[in-house]
């Protein structure tokens, strides 16, 4: 059975493969011949260089070149390309795409040499100048990646858009194979850029929780069982208080009990003193002592003033200084 490749024949492909090239190196140069033209016609001219704005008699590197009858980029791009690579300097068998990629090359001895040295082409087996190969030499970006920092270049150019790159992310972490070879560094901070949102943070949060290797394991950081423990108690209390808004009978209840609280803590405070002060009869206290009980008795009698002022006029908040010195400070 005959080889065959695409739609013809070994024989026939290695026919056209030829015929190409041949018509390549025809275009190659007549590219450059028309690059030379435009060369003749207005030689390439110092950065910064002053040129009329057109007269009656002389015309502007623009107008002088449209005069061809091309676009004005492409003869732009032929002159330059030509102005890079004197004749004697032009590559046989070489595109003029791949003399005008390496055209770049600003040291013209390091542009000579270049062009000399083909790099290997796996795909042919050869030394042979391809696009990409001469763009790979000159740090351009390449149109077929193939190392895997040009893949992810080419992955990065495709993924600018925001919602292109969400897809692509949320396709990739659903790969284990991918995930695992992620950094830890890279995952936390993938989760908590993913977890800004609180109502995510909170849903992401309850599952973790439920996994009892990873409570455990928080719950050994002084700050997060802080937090946990606060955070417990503020949703006691806000239940507590949509419990008194729906039943006002528990907010009797709870005066009630409060009430009764504060009279015990009266009562218990002067039974205590009546059970100790007589038996310190005869006792002699040092001044240190002395000066100790004082302090102390200062502090009684600022909360019962407190107290007193609180039932009198409502008002059962602390200001700094009380505070200060109820806690003794």
């Amino acid at each position: 059975m005959t080889d065959q490749i695409g739609n013809v024949t070994r024989q026939r492909y290695d026919q056209l493969v030829t015929q190409a090239r041949e018509l390549i190196a025809q275009v190659t140069r007549a590219q450059f011949s028309l690059g030379d033209m435009a060369l003749e016609i207005e030689p390439m001219r110092p950065v910064g260089g002053s040129m009329p704005n057109g007269t009656d008699d002389l015309f502007t590197v623009t107008e002088s070149l449209q005069l061809i009858g091309v676009a004005l980029a492409t003869v732009e791009d032929w002159r330059w390309t030509a102005s890079r690579w004197p004749a004697a300097k032009r590559k046989e068998g070489v595109s003029f795409t791949v003399h005008r990629i390496l055209a770049s090359v600003a040291n013209e001895a390091e542009r000579w040499a270049a062009i000399e040295d083909a790099p290997f082409n796996p795909r042919t087996g050869k030394r042979q100048w391809t696009p990409d190969a001469a763009k790979r030499v000159v740090g351009q970006r390449v149109d077929r990646p193939v190392t895997v920092d040009e893949k992810v270049q080419a992955v990065a150019d495709l993924t600018r858009d925001d919602e292109v790159a969400a897809q692509v992310a949320a396709g990739l972490f659903k790969r284990p194979e991918v995930t695992e070879h992620v950094t830890l560094a890279d995952r936390m901070r993938v989760v908590t850029e993913l977890t800004r949102d609180d109502t995510v943070a909170q849903e992401v949060t309850t599952d973790l929780l439920r996994r009892s290797t990873v409570a455990r394991s928080v719950m050994r950081d002084d700050t997060a069982r802080m937090l946990v423990n606060r955070a417990q108690f503020d949703n006691s209390e806000e239940t507590r208080q949509q419990i008194r808004e729906r039943t006002p009978a528990v907010r009797k209840i709870e005066h009630t009990i409060e009430y009764l609280d504060l009279v015990g803590s009266c009562h218990g405070f002067v039974a205590t003193l009546g059970r100790l002060v007589p038996q310190m009869r005869g006792q002699e206290f040092t001044d240190d002592e002395r000066e100790t009980v004082r302090r102390q008795i200062s502090r009684v009698r600022a909360a019962a003033d407190w107290l007193e002022g609180a039932i009198d006029n409502g008002e059962f908040t602390l200001d700094e200084q009380l505070a200060q010195l109820l806690k003794g400070e």
